[in-house]
């Protein structure tokens, strides 16, 4: 009976111990590759990120939600450019949406999508790699245009 419960003790250690290390290396492979920082600049307005980088984040993204806070948005990242869209569905507030290429530069803005636009979509003018989400309103505040660069807060 002893060696049950010392057998049992030491294969809860390896089990949690293996468990540990699968998360540790998903948690070092995916800030490794993303390299994404919190924050992010754009004409000196910093904005907090919420990632959505994974296929259930960008199809969920800010849907459901009442609000985002002043300075917040959400950063949709994809593997590769393309004509990527946004509808806004179960969404309760208007946003400014801002599609950036691969070089992080600003390729197009829609200003002013509201809920009520569901089902229609959003696609940028040209391919797009990432696409920030923020408060409608957001761009024109801080003078956010086609051509501007977005870069990570230090």
């Amino acid at each position: 009976m002893h060696i049950n419960k010392a057998l049992a003790s030491f294969l809860l250690v390896i089990v949690s111990l293996g468990a540990f290390l699968v998360w540790r290396m998903q948690a070092q492979d995916s800030f490794s590759q993303r390299k994404i920082p919190p924050l992010l600049t754009i004409n000196g307005a910093e904005i907090e990120i919420e990632l959505a980088d994974t296929s259930e984040k960008r199809v969920h993204g800010l849907s459901g939600r009442d609000k985002l806070f002043e300075n917040q948005g959400m950063l949709f990242i994809f593997d590769k450019p393309d004509f990527h869209s946004i509808w806004m569905k179960d969404m309760h507030f208007a946003l400014d949406i801002i599609w950036i290429d691969e070089k992080w530069q600003i390729i197009d803005i829609t200003k002013n999508a509201l809920p009520e636009s569901f089902p229609q979509t959003f696609q940028p003018i040209s391919l797009a790699k990432y696409i920030l989400e923020v408060n409608a309103g957001f761009t024109d505040k801080n003078h956010i245009r086609i051509g501007d660069r977005v870069e990570g807060s230090k």
